[in-house]
């Protein structure tokens, strides 16, 4: 039995900083930000959009009535988690509209958290073919203004449902993971940043890739001339290039080409949109497949990372037709109808903060075209709508 990814689909919010801007405003060239670690835009959440709501809007994109009927599972990875106790995918559960009679949890390990959430999917739906399983990957990152890491912020989402017989990609059984106790990036739960070392982040991501990589071919006795593409994670794009490098010796020239080439189609999206942690995966292959015409029956590489750390890689195999069930359209508009805020506006909206001391508050959603807004606080409990409803 084939299971996958049988619909996938992305949410951003409406603003967005160019980054040649906020390069020329923190004294750095250009070059650096747009070459030298490949981002263009960086997408900025207003107040009324949370982890909750991003995911929620990415879902409402793909849902029908046949997965409102049979998503019995609804897992979301984040690591910008708004409650110690309470899963997001409850609220999200509940602004869908999803049946009441289904499973609902969070998963938390930095980026790889919605990874984790595929593979316990495929799990489940191999146990109930019947069924289909929703993973939410969404997250806000955030290292506060003026940072090293300022530059690899974003907000953004992506929904899947995985099932039997997907449509879009088959995911295949084998797949090589690594975890090691380190210290490279963490947030503690007294912090509403994230801390990092950057340069040894940067060799973990390297470091576990090779690894991954290397015990994938031992266990699949499959070579680099076996895959059309390789997505990675992208906490900026230029990082995927460089893992990317370490193995291209490995094919002959023209593989070489065509790895180079889709790398830079599956960057696309990622660098209007910066880090997005648990999506930023997701991001990756949807940039690929939305932006390029593959044959059936290619298969895509994926390279998901964690920090702290988890690493895996794993490998899925287009399905015939699976362009038909993209909602290429809908992310084209999303791209094209952001508004771009100066830096000193990206600072304001980037300030504004809900309140941490147990008052209520509440909050104006008339100029976010989100349909899915937070409104405020209220006894200690975020307030969400759904304006379809």
């Amino acid at each position: 039995m084939k299971i996958g990814i049988d619909k996938i689909g992305f949410y951003i919010p409406q603003y967005y900083v160019d980054m040649n801007k906020l390069a020329e405003a923190r004294g750095v060239e250009p070059e650096k930000l747009t070459i030298g670690i490949g981002q263009e835009k960086m997408a900025i959440a207003p107040i009324t959009q949370d982890p909750v709501t991003l995911a929620a809007n990415a879902a409402l994109q793909i849902l029908d009535d046949e997965s409102l009927e049979k998503i019995d599972f609804v897992m979301f990875g984040t690591e910008s988690g708004i409650d110690q106790s309470k899963s997001a995918g409850v609220y999200v559960h509940q602004l869908l509209g999803l049946r009441p009679d289904a499973r609902t949890i969070e998963m938390k390990q930095a980026c790889y958290g919605a990874t984790a959430a595929i593979q316990l999917a495929k799990g489940h739906i191999a146990l109930n073919p019947e069924s289909k399983v929703l993973v939410l990957a969404s997250d806000i990152a955030r290292y506060g203004l003026h940072t090293a890491g300022e530059v690899t912020q974003g907000a953004g989402a992506v929904a899947l449902i995985i099932s039997a017989n997907p449509r879009i990609m088959a995911l295949d059984d084998i797949s090589a993971y690594l975890t090691k106790d380190i210290m490279d990036f963490w947030r503690p739960t007294y912090s509403d940043v994230a801390f990092v070392d950057g340069k040894f982040s940067n060799e973990q991501y390297l470091a576990f890739f090779g690894q991954v990589w290397k015990e994938y071919k031992e266990k699949s006795g499959l070579s680099i001339a076996d895959f059309e593409a390789i997505c990675y994670h992208l906490p900026y794009t230029k990082i995927g290039l460089k893992a990317l490098r370490t193995i291209l010796e490995e094919g002959s020239t023209d593989v070489q080409e065509k790895l180079k080439d889709n790398y830079h189609i599956s960057t696309l999206y990622g660098r209007k949109v910066g880090n997005i942690y648990t999506a930023s995966l997701y991001l990756s292959l949807l940039s690929l497949l939305d932006q390029k015409e593959l044959e059936a029956g290619a298969r895509i590489g994926l390279f998901s990372y964690g920090s702290g750390a988890v690493g895996e890689f794993f490998s899925g195999i287009l399905q015939s037709n699976y362009r038909d069930f993209l909602k290429i359209d809908h992310h084209t508009n999303l791209f094209n109808n952001r508004t771009e805020l100066s830096v000193s506006k990206y600072e304001m909206v980037f300030e504004e903060s809900l309140p941490t001391d147990g008052s209520s508050v509440d909050v104006d959603t008339t100029n976010d075209p989100a349909p899915i807004c937070l409104t405020g606080i209220n006894e200690h409990m975020r307030q969400y709508t759904n304006k379809n409803k």
